[in-house]
């Protein structure tokens, strides 16, 4: 178990973090409660200690991304690290090699940590079967996006306290998005109460999997009726087939949110997206960029939720 270091708080009883299904209240809460304390003292800017110093941290991303990979690559470096990143086109994976023969290969360079993007689902859980190495999921197919989950978590808990009983709306393609999945599993296991609406053909088959606290709403009414939160998600155009969701002008009138919709939530009931927006789309630009939304706070609570899991993770003890 990875010790803290002098003023953060927290330790984890996982080796690996792939997804947050299965991952104890007691690690969820030390993650958020850790990254709270780096969220504070960057706001500060006071110094962080730098509990990456000398560990070998590898980006592997076989799918495209700026956010979460920019958001990665400066917690790594605000905690001492000088991270190295691989990208699959320009790398012997291109020729044929096997995942595991690639790992493998970097980790007998010295790499200690693998942060892990791919488009195919359950790849970062098999890569941790197969290393010494930590490996943390930066987003496996429509599988998990754990980190964002946890910013987004953390985010809600920033402003609504403990998420125990609080009742968040997820609104939009539920069942091709692994943001999605990852919020389902951090915010029942906190104890919030999720209610799901989208397009039928977008919801996911079986939310009774995610436990008595989600449920699938009858209406987007209903879904927003007392909201605490609210978090809209884009149509994930790219994990699925044609044919499964209405027109876009469809889909912005039945299921987009705007502000006569919005004040059927509570009042000042919080609005997240984790990104990319389609403005015109699943939410209008007055409430995107708004009093109620929290959206550029997720981006900022992103560094401080990495690297607060790389540090639990993967962290040194240090005087730095």
């Amino acid at each position: 178990m990875t010790k803290s270091a002098p003023g953060i708080p927290g330790s984890l009883s996982i080796r690996h973090l792939p997804g947050l299904r299965g991952v104890p209240k007691s690690d969820l809460e030390a993650i958020l409660d850790t990254a709270q304390s780096f969220r504070e003292a960057l706001d500060s800017g006071a110094a962080v200690p730098k509990t990456l110093t000398g560990v070998s941290v590898v980006n592997l991303f076989f799918e495209n991304s700026t956010r979460t990979r920019l958001s990665f690559e400066t917690a790594q470096k605000r905690l001492g690290a000088s991270p190295m990143n691989f990208t699959a086109s320009g790398s012997s994976a291109a020729k044929g090699e096997s995942l595991r023969d690639t790992v493998r290969n970097i980790e007998s360079m010295g790499a200690e940590v693998f942060v892990v993007r791919h488009s195919s689902a359950g790849v970062p859980a098999f890569l941790a079967s197969q290393t010494g190495s930590v490996v943390v999921n930066a987003g496996d197919g429509a599988c998990e996006h754990p980190t964002q989950g946890l910013l987004d978590a953390l985010t809600m808990r920033q402003h609504l306290g403990s998420l125990e009983g609080k009742q968040v709306t997820i609104v939009g393609d539920i069942r091709h998005s692994r943001v999605a999945r990852s919020n389902l599993w951090a915010l029942s296991t906190l104890g919030a109460n999720v209610r799901l609406w989208g397009p039928a053909t977008l919801l996911p088959r079986h939310s009774e999997a995610f436990g008595p606290k989600v449920q699938v709403a009858k209406s987007l009414n209903q879904a927003l009726e007392e909201a605490d939160a609210v978090m809209l998600l884009r149509i994930q155009h790219e994990r699925q087939s044609s044919g499964l969701l209405p027109s876009l002008r469809e889909y912005r009138h039945s299921f987009g949110l705007d502000g006569d919709r919005l004040r059927l939530a509570k009042p000042g009931a919080l609005v997240l997206h984790p990104g990319p927006i389609n403005r015109g789309v699943e939410i209008v630009s007055e409430i995107a960029d708004g009093p109620q939304s929290v959206i550029l706070e997720q981006v900022t609570n992103g560094v401080a939720v990495r690297m607060a899991v790389l540090h639990l993770l993967a962290g040194r003890n240090t005087n730095v």
